[in-house]
This record gives C-alpha cells, sequence and structure tokens, in this order.
C-alpha cells in the first residue's frame, strides 16, 4: 500500500493545526507503508524531498492566479483551484488517496477520478461552521463551501476528528453514515513534555504566573473573548498571546489596537519553534483555549502533555479532548465572564491546577499517541480500496 497525502500545510509551512497532524500522520504512517506528500509552498527538489522516510512535493499557483494585494477577496480560492489542478497533473502510483482541508479537498476529487483510486477525506473543521470567512474571501467562501461539499459527498471514506464534528458532517452533508469514521488527532508524548528550560521564557520577557493562549488571530480561536476577560484577572497575572497568522490585515489591526489597552497582556506575534513552545508551556500556571469554533483543538492536547491545566470553551472536539473537573475547566463559549472566572480558579489554587495537569498529562499518554491513529487510519485505507475495487470489478 502506498499513500498520497494532499495538503495546504506541511512544514516548514505550517501555521495552524492541520498542518502539525499532517506532518505527524506522515511520519507514523511511514513507518507503515509508502508516502508521498503533496503540498502548497516550493520546496527544493521539484523530483520530490525526501524527510524521514516521506517523499514531499510542493507546488506553487499558477502566476496568472496567484492572489495578490490587487486581486479580489476570492483570489486565493481560484489559487487554490490552480494548484489542486497541478498536483492532479504529476504521475501518481498510490493506492489510496488522502486530502485534508478544503484546500486539498478537489486535487483529491480530479485524482481519484483520473487514477482510480479511492479517496479519504480529513475534515478538521467545516466551511459551513465558519461563516466569517464570507468577510475574508467574499464569494470566494462560496467557491471553498462547494469545493468542500463537493469532495466530501464523493469521497470514499470521510474521517472526522470527532464525535461532534462526525455528528455536524452527518447534519450538512448527504453522505452514508457508515463512511464517516472518526479517528482523533494524536500527540507525540515524547516531544511534548514539561521542561525545566526558562531561557525562552526569560529572553521573551514573561513572568510569572502568567496564562499562555497559543493560535492563529481569528475570530474562530475566541481570542477577542480572552482579552474581554482579562482586566478581571489579578492584576499581577500576565496575559501571554502566542498568535500569529491572521487571516486579514484587518484583523491583526484590531488586535493590535485592542492589546494596546490592556497593560497585563503580552503578545508575541509569531509561531515560535516547537522546542521554544514548549517552554512556554512548561512555564505557564494554565493555557486558555477559548475557541468559538473547534473541530478537535490539538492545541490544548499539546498543553497537557507539557502537565499543564487547561481552561478551555466546552464546543466541538475540545469536550472530547479536556476532561472538565479533571485535566481542566470548561467554560460556555463566547463568555468572557465565566472564562475569568475559571482562570482565577485556577490561578488562586496553584495546587488544583498542578493536579489537573498531571491528569492531562497523563490523559494524553494513555489515549492519544500518533501510532495508533496511523493503525486506524491504515485500516481506515484497507476498507476504502476493497470496496472501490469492488465497485470497479462490479
Amino acid at each position: 500500500m502506498k499513500a498520497l497525502l494532499l495538503t495546504r500545510e506541511y512544514p516548514p509551512h505550517v501555521y495552524g493545526g492541520a498542518g502539525v497532524v499532517v506532518d505527524q500522520l506522515s511520519r507514523a504512517l511511514g513507518r507503515r507503508m509508502a508516502v508521498e506528500v503533496r503540498c502548497f509552498g516550493a520546496r527544493e527538489s521539484a523530483e520530490g524531498a525526501r524527510t524521514d522516510g516521506v517523499v514531499v512535493r510542493g507546488y506553487t499557483p499558477w502566476e496568472r492566479l496567484g492572489a495578490g494585494q490587487d486581486g479580489p477577496r476570492f483570489a486565493p480560492a481560484l489559487e487554490t483551484l490552480s494548484i489542486a489542478l497541478a498536483m492532479a497533473r504529476d504521475h501518481i502510483d498510490a493506492s489510496v488517496a488522502h486530502a485534508h482541508t478544503w484546500y486539498a479537498d478537489m486535487a483529491g476529487l480530479w485524482i481519484r477520478a483520473l487514477y482510480r483510486i479511492p479517496l479519504i477525506v480529513t475534515l478538521h473543521s467545516m466551511e459551513p461552521l465558519r461563516p466569517w470567512k464570507a468577510d475574508q474571501l467574499g464569494t470566494g467562501y462560496l467557491l471553498s463551501t462547494w469545493i468542500e461539499k463537493t469532495a466530501v459527498e464523493a469521497a470514499d471514506r470521510v474521517i472526522a476528528v470527532s464525535g461532534q464534528m462526525r455528528e455536524d458532517i452527518l447534519r450538512h452533508f448527504a453522505v452514508d453514515p457508515a463512511k464517516v469514521v472518526v479517528i482523533h488527532n494524536g500527540i507525540d508524548p515524547d516531544r511534548f513534555r514539561w521542561t525545566e528550560r526558562r531561557d525562552v521564557v526569560e529572553r521573551l520577557g514573561l513572568r510569572d504566573p502568567y496564562a499562555l493562549f497559543v493560535g492563529r488571530i481569528t475570530d474562530q480561536k475566541g481570542i477577542f473573548h480572552l482579552l474581554e476577560a482579562a482586566p478581571k484577572l489579578p492584576p499581577d497575572v500576565q496575559v501571554v498571546l502566542c498568535a500569529a497568522s491572521p487571516d486579514t490585515p484587518e484583523i491583526e489591526a484590531r488586535l493590535r489596537r485592542e492589546v494596546a489597552g490592556h497593560p497585563n497582556v503580552r503578545w508575541i506575534a509569531e509561531m515560535l519553534p516547537v522546542d521554544e513552545l514548549i517552554q512556554l508551556y512548561s512555564h505557564a500556571a494554565v493555557f486558555v483555549c477559548p475557541s468559538v469554533y473547534e473541530p478537535f483543538g490539538l492545541i490544548n492536547l499539546e498543553a497537557m502533555a507539557c502537565g499543564i491545566p487547561v481552561v478551555a470553551s466546552a464546543v466541538g472536539g475540545i469536550v472530547e479532548v479536556v476532561e472538565d473537573g479533571v485535566t481542566g475547566l470548561l467554560v460556555g463559549p463566547a463568555r468572557p465572564d465565566e472564562l475569568a472566572a475559571a482562570l482565577r480558579r485556577l490561578l488562586d489554587d496553584r495546587e488544583l491546577g498542578r493536579a489537573m495537569g498531571r491528569a492531562g498529562r497523563r490523559r494524553v499518554e494513555e489515549r492519544f499517541s500518533w501510532a495508533s491513529v496511523a493503525e486506524r487510519t491504515e485500516a481506515v485505507y484497507a476498507a476504502a480500496i476493497a470496496d472501490f475495487q469492488r465497485c470497479l470489478d462490479g
């Protein structure tokens, strides 16, 4: 068996959870089978660079369709289609195609038709549940929504990253329930673990105690609700935002304006390397994930693996990751008062926070390893291949 993974994000071009997932999944699958990754962004070799046994090929948009400052808001959607066509054009010898996010879905659909191999689609989020993207993409949002719907409904298997997402998929798309499988994302607990090192923490000027947020600058992540909660925290508590990759220049400017009015907020406007980020997790008093929509919430697993308690919104897959009252506290989304109260509880009771941090680490070790994710994914591939072959033969 050989798997072809199709994705927008792949190292070093990673700005969100989907890129982290595809990176780790490809490595875990590479220990079980041949794996090729086709991704957005130029790579050193057009023939494909090999990383940990995985062949990686990068694709750039056609110049005529590239999204630029002078283009309409829907230009990124057309740019995506140009990359998808290039991905489908190059020779394929894989047994199965596996597309991640709507950006790669159309490439997967065309490859399924042209090369007669089954298509697996993993949804890391869903366009119908992100209506604010209409303001970012304009009518391009209609195109991204159509691409996702078309690919999901034609796919041979659909992987949902949480049970809640599976319910959302069945509610929004015409899909056979037997084809929709839940496979939680994983994490490498050997890489993400508590460290006593503090050099990065000190270099960044962070002071104890601090509450840590990590994520993209987008309304989805609830970052502005956290800023509403910040003044309700004790004055000696620092709120650290490790936030970058803004959805739009306008939302980045909005964040800059609002942060300026919060003396206890420290904004780190970059996505730090993993080894540096682990230091921030390790020495935080609490990790906060105030998302209004989160199909899984991989970032919470990273914090838990480092032994840090979590305060998060009770939305989507977060409720399947964070065990309320055991590994952290869950609150209603878009409720700054509840968010502040939960943060204060853990900041005031540091022993409770440490106990929840230890429980979070145990939960990660017991339930969320990449080896088990790869094993379950391979089983989905095998079933899809068998069903597809029967259709061809019949």
